[in-house]
């Protein structure tokens, strides 16, 4: 029999948890959702928080260096700029996942990749430009001969009933398995793009600096005033091609030690119902529909996210007691491979096709 790898719940790179004060996780909370499109965006967080600018500069920078927040960045919608993009279960060998990852982990386009505790063990999202010569079909097969996957199942996104990585720093279990109003599924269509919003996207993504004027930079880059990089970043925003701005944290280090990706078994004439209710809890960060497969009832995945496993299980229960539906698996990770933000409209992804796609 095969040895399986068992890997930490905790990963090295993210370590343990760092001790918060409250001002800390007050400002955890409100950069991830109240980053404004603003040339003085740390001047109105500051304003939120009852502190002074210079404070609020000096506690995120700290909590940059920590590493209890990943980076400050523009998170941009996938779908929205014609990337076509989907969730893959994949069963590569389970003596040594990491080989089959470190592989997988060259393509610019997947940003997640995680270890999960099933027999589909490898979890990655991928995504590849509009215009790509292989496709998304193409770069799995390419994957899949160069990983040696016994199988790797294609989950797309049928609905988008949430997607909104917002940890909640401040309240306790009773609150993340709290349910709040339900809202209409997200539509996933491309929008149209100019050479302006390219270079926009272009001058602005990736980490911004704690600075002052963190939006500066790219105004800079793109040759314009402050004033109408931010107009750029807005049309954007209004048009669904911009999220939002905000904070990424380290889950593990800002406590958040476990995740868990509950599957549901939901009646076909009950999903969007279902799938509203599921995305309106606080500790579900992502809600889906996806495709079932003979060997895969689960039609609707939510990702819980908590303190602990315990936490995640009372995430899950609670949206089983509210919603009657009974039938589901949970999925925890055990390592990250991979996580880090698209980059997008780069030479990346045709210099991959090129070395990989022959």
């Amino acid at each position: 029999m095969a040895h399986v790898a068992r890997a930490k719940v905790r990963s090295r790179r993210d370590g343990a948890a760092v001790p918060l004060d409250d001002t800390d996780k007050q400002l955890l909370n409100l950069m991830q959702g109240s980053f404004p499109l603003d040339p003085h965006p740390f001047a109105r967080v500051a304003e939120l928080a009852g502190l002074e600018e210079s404070e609020v500069l000096a506690r995120v920078g700290r909590l940059l260096d920590k590493r209890i927040i990943r980076e400050i960045t523009p998170i941009f919608d996938t779908r929205a700029f014609g990337y076509r993009s989907m969730l893959v279960a994949a069963k590569v060998d389970p003596a040594y996942p990491h080989r089959a990852a470190q592989f997988i982990n060259t393509h610019p386009g997947v940003t997640h990749n995680y270890l999960r505790e099933h027999e589909f063990n490898l979890w990655f999202t991928i995504a590849v430009e509009p215009d790509s010569r292989l496709g998304l079909d193409g770069t799995l097969d390419v994957m899949a001969a160069r990983t040696g996957a016994e199988s790797i199942r294609q989950l797309p996104t049928l609905k988008l009933f949430k997607i909104r990585m917002d940890l909640e720093m401040e309240r306790g279990t009773d609150a993340l398995a709290a349910a709040g109003a339900a809202s209409e599924p997200v539509e996933l269509d491309p929008i149209a793009l100019d050479e302006h919003d390219v270079a926009v996207v272009r001058a602005s993504q990736g980490p911004m600096p704690v600075v002052h004027e963190p939006y500066a930079p790219a105004a800079e880059r793109l040759g314009v005033p402050v004033a109408e990089a931010l107009e750029r970043l807005e049309s954007l925003r209004e048009r669904g091609g911009l999220r939002r701005v905000a904070a990424i944290l380290y889950h593990r280090r800002a406590g958040f030690s476990a995740n868990g990706m509950g599957v549901w078994v939901v009646p076909e004439p009950e999903i969007l119902a279902t799938g509203k209710r599921m995305a309106a809890f606080r500790g579900i960060s992502h809600c889906y529909q996806r495709p079932t497969y003979a060997d895969w009832p689960y039609s609707v995945f939510t990702m819980a996210h908590g303190r602990s496993k315990e936490e995640c299980d009372a995430i899950l229960d609670s949206i089983a007691a509210a919603t009657g539906i009974a039938e589901r698996a949970t999925l925890y990770s055990s390592t990250e491979f991979k996580k880090v933000r698209m980059l997008y409209f780069t030479d990346a992804f045709k210099r991959w096709e090129e070395e990989h796609g022959r």
